[in-house]
């Protein structure tokens, strides 16, 4: 029942699949192209929001050979759950089912059990231009027509021992043939802190820590400048005070004061401060 015509190949603006506006300035014509392969490299985050924009629009995806899969995090780059098909564990078939949903589909999301040799991914870039779909390969494919990978990250929100991971800032580069050559890169949320992608805005604040949080010293200088410094700041600009050792042990800089002291008496033999 989700089979496509698969007659005419898609030309002109239907070969192209939508995709979200941060990610537009790294494609070329900003969008991905029906019937090819795009390779991205080390980041799953990345592979999901390049899927969203064309469900978003309509399409359906496959994931193939993706069991650890977030559908959570795929939801939050606005990726709808229910035109997801969720192939986790095809093992040595996984050629076979790209096959078979590369005409029903719009893009599908793959991670090959193993080295693709050339000819099987001629083979399947053939499959992929008669259905008309996009194909997502976590890792290197032969002759994909794109390249994205992840050059750096980090993440924002945690402090010294407390708060929650709030959003990620990465740099993503683009390179591929013909259209693609020349490289192309991008300072993005990854995700922001509502779990969706975004640029980041130069001279935007980072997301730091909890703003209520009474206590936050700096980072070890070991472990780099302290969270929610301007990028490209180095550990040297940092306080040279030594890290300070965990609250309520000897040679911490400063304790929590207990939730309720107890009046003086035989009843309070003895405070546990935790």
């Amino acid at each position: 029942m989700f089979v496509r015509s698969a007659a005419a190949p898609p030309t002109g603006e239907d070969a192209l699949l939508p995709v979200l506006p941060a990610l537009a300035p790294l494609l070329p014509g900003g969008a991905l192209r029906r019937g090819t392969a795009v390779s991205v490299a080390g980041d799953t985050a990345l592979l999901l929001a390049l899927a969203a924009g064309s469900v978003a629009a309509g399409d359906w995806a496959a994931a193939i050979g993706l069991p650890d899969l977030g559908l959570a995090a795929a939801a939050g780059y606005g990726l709808d759950l229910h035109r997801l098909l969720l192939a986790d564990d095809p093992g040595p078939h996984w050629p076979e089912v790209v096959s078979a949903l590369a005409g029903a589909v719009g893009v599908i999301l793959l991670r090959p059990t193993g080295p693709v040799a050339p000819q099987l991914a001629a083979r399947l870039t053939a499959v992929l231009r008669r259905g008309g779909c996009a194909l997502l390969v976590a890792g290197p494919w032969p002759g994909a027509g794109l390249r994205l990978s992840v050059r750096s990250g980090r993440w924002f929100g945690l402090g010294h021992g407390y708060g929650q991971l709030r959003g990620r800032q990465v740099e993503i580069a683009a390179e591929g043939r013909g259209t693609a050559t020349r490289l192309r890169t991008a300072r993005l949320w990854l995700p922001d802190e509502h779990g969706t992608a975004r640029p980041v805005e130069s001279g935007s604040r980072p997301l730091d820590a909890p703003l209520d949080v009474p206590f936050a010293p700096p980072l070890d200088a070991r472990f780099g400048a302290p969270f929610g410094a301007a990028p490209g700041a180095s550990s040297e600009s940092a306080s040279e005070d030594p890290p300070a050792a965990p609250l309520g042990l000897p040679g911490s800089r400063s304790a929590p004061a207990p939730l309720h002291r107890p009046a003086p008496g035989p009843a309070a033999a003895a405070v546990a401060v935790v």
